[in-house]
Parts: structure tokens; C-alpha cells; sequence
């Protein structure tokens, strides 16, 4: 019997001092004064591979500060997030070849492939500082969709491609992930701007991959597609733990369907988004759940089977942000229940109560495989604050 006492996973001020905790591992080391932000640690928070920077970390960090000046009411925050803006735009950002460098090297680009991907979180970083008042990001927000209508956006399946060559050459790979974080990104634009253009684009893509894709699929969401947007069952096939687009099915993409798709419904009622967020949450949860070892396993094969028993860190934040999100809409203790469990899972195994922030990554039987807790385009703990965050909006 577990006689483990736990906080109140539910109340306010346990959210907050959690997300406080959080940011006091980056707070202190994160500003590289040359330019933009550090992003690889170890667990005691010693810097490996400094000068080495990832367009979906630098923009995740905006966001992660961007959102803790407008919850905490913390003014520092918006000069932190300012200061990864000012990188995004004048070294990420290469202005003779209006393209955004993937990765630097001491501030200097190394992949200059255009990915979605990436797109989606640069959108998401200058919506997050408009909504929380850093500065006017208005024009920096229409030129940004305008780049991925020109880039990316294809119409005749009202979904974003993936990729493009430095050279302007659109790769054959479309996939789920890249369309997921672009609703993400459109919805916080939406709330950001008000603007229904952007609310009525993310519900395109949320409708053609939450429905139309995964009809293909049995109402689950596949990752990987030809250029289509048939189902690639054989893409990666061998390769489930890839970091952007891994084999198999998702259950934490499930359930970051789920989050969103009441997001939406938030804005523009629909019973039909609220019962496939649960169907998505639901078989989640039923075939991913570890009932030896506790949390949820990453990926899962198209018969059910894990393929995948590894425990990540933004599996587990994600899933409870979507459990609490469909607690509220439904009034369904189940999804407390989910919530409390995946919460107990996370303090016990993937929160460092001794150095601050979340592990990354954990064994199914929850041993860890490095002492590095955050890497460039891997982790930056913006899944674990922005599921807080989520959590502290309904409180």
C-alpha cells in the first residue's frame, strides 16, 4: 500500500510554487549575454554545449516567459522573453535570405532547412509576448502565417506540409506533429489577436487530422503521411524513438489533441470536438497507461502493443493539462482521477526535488539514461510550465 502523502495537485498556490520551481532552475542561467538563451543542461544545471541553439527551443523559452510574465504578474519575465525575441529576429532570422536558420552554432546558422515545425513555435513565441504585453507583435504575427501560406500550406488538403530546402524544394514527408503544433500556434494567435481567421484555420486542421486523417487510422492519430496525406505506415518504421517523428502512435500527441480540441471548443461550441477529445484521451490512457511502473509509455504499436515503453517527461505534463481541461468540461471524476495519477507518477518520478525542473527522460521502470536534464530542440520544460499554465487558467 502507498501511504506516499502528496500535495494538493489541484489548488492554485500548489501550481504556482511548482511553476515558480520550475523557472528558478532556468532563471539564473539561462540569458547567454552574447545573444539568446543557453539550451543544454545537466541536472545540477551546469551548461554542456553552449553554443549550440535550436529554433524550437529559442522560441519555446519566449513562450515559457512570455507566459510566466502574464500568470505570475512577474514584470521581469517580459524582459527575459524580450531578450530571446530580440535573437529570434536578428540571428535566427536571416534577413539577405528571408529564411530562419533550424540551428546555430555560436550564433552562427548550421541547418538552414525550413521545418513547419519550427514555423509553429515561432508563431506561438510572438503570440505569446503580444497576449502578455512584451511588445506589439501584430505585424510580426501576419507576416509569420503569411510565410507558412506561401511555404507550407497546402490547400487541396487543408493541411501544412513539413519541410523545405534552403534551396526552395518541398519534401515528400507530411506528417501530424508539424499540423498539431500549427492549431496550437493558430489558436494562441487567435486568443492573442482575436482575429477569427486565425480560430477558423486551426479548426481546418484540427478537423482534417482529428477526423479525416484518422478515419483512416480507427479514430486514433497516425503521425506519418505520403505527400497525399495517405497513411505511411512504414515511415521510421524502425525507428520509434525518433525525436520528431518517431513510429507508431503517440499517446501523448493523443492526448495534446485532446487539450486542444476543447480549446477550440471553448471558442466555437461543438459536441463533436468533445467527444473525440475523450475517445482520443480514453484509448490514450487505457492502452498506455503502465499499471507496473506507473505513467505513460510513448508509443504503441498499430495492434496495441508498446513499442516504445519509455517515459518522457511531456507525455505525462501534456496528458494531465488534457485530464483537467476534460474534467471541466464533462464534470467526469475519471479525469480527476487520471489527473491525481498522472500528478503522483510525475513528483515521484519525473520532478528532480533536489536541483529543480522535470528529467527528461526515464526507463519503463523509471531509471534515468543521462544526467541531462534539458537539451537544444529536445526539452526546455516548455511542456511541463505550459501544462501548468493550463491548469492555472481554470483556477
Amino acid at each position: 500500500m502507498n501511504t506516499q502523502t502528496y500535495p494538493n495537485f489541484i489548488s492554485k498556490s500548489f501550481i504556482v510554487d511548482h511553476i515558480r520551481s520550475i523557472l528558478d532552475f532556468y532563471d539564473t542561467r539561462v540569458i547567454d549575454n552574447t545573444g539568446g538563451y543557453y539550451q543544454n543542461y545537466l541536472d545540477n544545471g551546469e551548461h554542456f554545449n553552449p553554443g549550440f541553439r535550436q529554433l524550437v527551443s529559442s522560441s519555446r523559452i519566449i513562450v515559457n516567459y512570455a507566459l510566466a510574465s502574464l500568470y505570475l504578474n512577474e514584470e521581469k519575465y517580459k524582459s527575459y522573453a524580450a531578450h530571446g525575441l530580440d535573437y529570434l529576429e536578428n540571428v535566427h532570422w536571416q534577413a539577405d535570405k528571408e529564411l530562419y536558420a533550424w540551428t546555430l552554432e555560436n550564433h552562427k546558422p548550421v541547418d538552414m532547412t525550413q521545418q513547419a515545425y519550427g514555423y509553429a513555435f515561432v508563431l506561438l513565441a510572438y503570440a505569446a509576448a503580444h497576449k502578455s504585453g512584451v511588445r506589439d507583435c501584430s505585424a510580426q504575427i501576419e507576416n509569420v502565417f503569411n510565410l507558412l501560406e506561401t511555404r507550407f500550406w497546402q490547400a487541396e488538403y487543408g493541411l501544412y506540409a513539413d519541410e523545405l530546402s534552403e534551396e526552395g524544394i518541398l519534401s515528400d514527408y507530411r506528417g501530424q506533429n508539424s499540423n498539431m503544433h500549427l492549431c496550437e500556434a493558430l489558436i494562441a494567435t487567435y486568443e492573442a489577436t482575436k482575429r477569427p481567421a486565425y480560430l477558423t484555420r486551426a479548426k481546418l486542421v484540427a478537423e482534417n487530422i482529428t477526423q479525416r486523417q484518422a478515419n483512416y487510422t480507427k479514430g486514433l492519430i497516425w503521425e506519418h503521411f505520403t505527400p497525399t496525406f495517405e497513411i505511411d505506415w512504414d515511415y521510421n518504421k524502425g525507428d520509434p524513438k525518433n525525436l520528431y517523428r518517431p513510429w507508431g502512435f503517440q499517446p501523448g500527441h493523443q492526448t495534446e489533441w485532446t487539450k486542444l480540441l476543447l480549446t477550440i471548443n471553448q471558442y466555437s461550441p461543438d459536441d463533436q470536438l468533445v467527444t473525440t477529445a475523450k475517445f482520443l484521451f480514453d484509448q490514450a490512457y487505457e492502452l498506455a497507461w503502465d499499471d507496473k511502473n506507473g505513467g505513460l509509455v510513448y508509443g504503441f504499436d498499430p495492434d496495441g502493443n508498446w513499442c516504445d515503453a519509455d517515459k518522457y517527461f511531456w507525455v505525462q505534463a501534456e496528458s494531465f493539462a488534457a485530464a483537467i481541461i476534460l474534467y471541466r468540461a464533462t464534470d467526469d471524476k475519471q479525469y480527476l482521477t487520471s489527473y491525481n495519477e498522472l500528478w503522483q507518477y510525475s513528483w515521484d518520478h519525473m520532478v528532480d526535488h533536489e536541483f529543480g525542473a522535470w528529467f527528461r527522460i526515464l526507463t519503463q521502470d523509471n531509471k534515468k539514461y543521462s544526467n541531462q536534464k534539458s537539451a537544444a530542440g529536445a526539452k526546455c520544460d516548455y511542456h511541463t510550465l505550459g501544462a501548468c499554465f493550463e491548469v492555472l487558467k481554470g483556477l
